[in-house]
């Protein structure tokens, strides 16, 4: 506890990928989209679902479920893309990541927080910045900047006509 007798508390997107419930800091979180036409773009990885059109931007979309080894996401009423931001080489990207849906935004103090689990050398586990526990279950709080290699990010970054990165 600090001098001054508070916790720090850090504010959560909550969403589900199938059964699970994972967590994206809300600072990097811009918005949340209802389910829209993604354009194909060939020759893309499998988790790459597309690009939307955000207000003029083209917006890469990612599939998490396909990117965490699940199967891919499909169109329910509930489905979602969240857009947010990542760092890639110091620069910030914007891109969508599906969700099956989004259930609220969650106050967690570090008490809370427990670091993710070493599962061994083989799996990696570095994009889960820690477990979250709230009402005896764990949300698996996603590190947005690590969830993705620089390779991959470069192959989901898109040009826009006046050459900023989006």
């Amino acid at each position: 506890m600090s001098t001054a007798g508070t916790m720090q508390t850090t504010q959560y997107l909550t969403f589900k990928l199938d059964h699970e419930i994972f967590a994206l800091e809300i600072t990097k979180v811009r918005e949340v989209l209802d389910f829209t036409a993604i354009t194909k773009v060939p020759r893309t990885p499998p988790f790459m679902r597309g690009v939307i059109n955000l207000r003029g931007s083209v917006v890469p979309v990612v599939d998490l479920r396909l990117k965490f080894g699940m199967s891919r996401t499909e169109q329910t009423l509930n489905t979602c893309i969240i857009i947010t931001e990542v760092m890639v080489d110091n620069e910030t990207t914007i891109l969508g990541a599906l969700a099956d849906s989004v259930q609220e935004v969650l106050d967690l103090g570090a008490e809370h927080i427990v670091p993710a689990p070493k599962i061994g050398t083989k799996l990696n586990t570095e994009f889960i910045k820690g477990m979250g526990k709230q009402n005896n279950r764990f949300v698996i709080i996603l590190d947005s900047d690590k969830i993705f290699s620089v390779g991959e990010l470069a192959q989901v970054r898109v040009e826009t006509p006046a050459g900023a990165r989006q």
